[in-house]
């Protein structure tokens, strides 16, 4: 697969980008869509910082917000737009590339409030802007039902890794939570693994089968309604950030 382009906001790519795997438009969008779309994300974008730039994460948001959260890959905006409803003093940070999912989430958006204070848009990988936020900026990360990459040879195209549970770790304050979804056992497996070899992180369960009901606090996903449909139980992991 070839590399897409990271533009550096002057019309070149920027050196530094990592590299990125998957679709990034899908079906072409309907009009409804697409005026949806250019009509709501340009007051909701967040641009792309540059290499070395340094973000405050409440001043994104033009009415205060109690503490950020940040969602990384929103799907189609399911889970996204519900938790900006049931939180308005919360603010929300939500990265997702593919732009049918961005064009979703407006709909969902639009159904409960078109222009919410409390919500940001980075439309660009989720990696990007990681780094330019300061250390102990997010109470919640969320990576629901990410791209498992079931090939082995694939493996390190998870977004759950080392390099990247560096920079939630950094992120997260103290008493934070990061909270992981999937459907695919194997992602599972690798999600348990690559958290109990962190110990700034505690898993909340003692258990799989404690993760197999989705806490209350957890709006469900269209992804989520994929797999109960085809008998594919879920997982809805959580660990704590420790001191």
């Amino acid at each position: 697969m070839s590399q897409p382009e990271f533009e550096d906001g002057k019309g070149g790519v920027r050196e530094d980008a990592p590299r990125f795997y998957g679709r990034r438009r899908g079906k072409r969008l309907r009009v409804q869509a697409q005026g949806r779309l250019e009509e709501m994300l340009p007051r909701l974008t967040l641009p792309e910082p540059g290499p070395d730039e340094r973000l405050d994460p409440p001043s994104l948001f033009p009415s205060p917000v109690r503490e950020v959260w940040l969602e990384v890959g929103f799907g189609g905006g399911e889970h996204l737009a519900e938790q900006a409803a049931r939180h308005p003093d919360v603010g929300i940070i939500g990265c997702e590339v593919f732009v049918n999912g961005i064009a979703s989430l407006m709909k969902h958006l639009e159904a409960k409030d078109p222009t919410p204070d409390n919500v940001r848009v980075f439309p660009e990988d989720a990696r990007l802007l990681m780094p330019a936020l300061p250390d102990g900026a997010l109470t919640r990360v969320f990576v629901l039902f990410p791209d498992p990459w079931p090939k082995k040879r694939h493996a390190e195209r998870r977004f759950i890794n080392q390099d990247n549970l560096d920079q939630i770790a950094r992120l997260l304050r103290v008493g934070g939570e990061l909270r992981v979804a999937s459907d695919d056992a194997n992602y599972v497996d690798w999600t348990l693994e690559q958290l109990a070899k962190r110990p700034e992180f505690e898993w909340t369960a003692k258990a799989l089968e404690e993760c197999r009901i989705r806490p209350d606090d957890w709006p469900p996903t269209r992804y989520e309604g994929k797999a109960v449909a085809v008998g594919r139980p879920c997982a809805f992991m959580r660990f704590r950030r420790k001191a």
